[in-house]
């Protein structure tokens, strides 16, 4: 079955208080949608990330290695978490995304993997 990356996306700066209500709201809406993910066998993996701003980018260069802090991207949204779904066409794959939306109350994009 295809698989499907969800990204949330995040203004760069953004905290999130989770004593706050509004981010007691969001997690219980993405508790649900994930025990619906799970339920319908359609999870595979899932994550919350850090701030961008706790990157490390690693650069390979003449056969050696750069790093450096930060984002790769100088963007003013950067990704803030995501899963990874089993769907059996884009248009299921949408309607999660659209879910994830609702849940995360923020922009979801959705982006086909290779090889499915």
């Amino acid at each position: 079955m295809p698989q499907y990356l969800m990204s949330v996306w995040h203004d760069e700066d953004y905290v999130v208080d989770f004593s706050g209500d509004d981010a007691q709201r969001m997690v219980a809406q993405v508790n649900a949608l994930n025990e619906q993910l799970q339920a319908t066998n359609t999870w595979v993996f899932a994550g919350g990330l850090h701030p961008a701003s706790s990157a490390t980018v690693v650069r390979p260069k003449d056969g050696q290695v750069s790093m450096t802090d930060g984002p790769y991207a100088e963007s003013k949204e950067q990704m803030g978490g995501f899963w990874v779904i089993e769907a059996p066409d884009m248009d299921a794959a949408l309607d999660w995304a659209r879910q994830a939306a609702l849940a995360c109350e923020g922009p979801v994009e959705l982006r086909p993997l290779q090889g499915g």
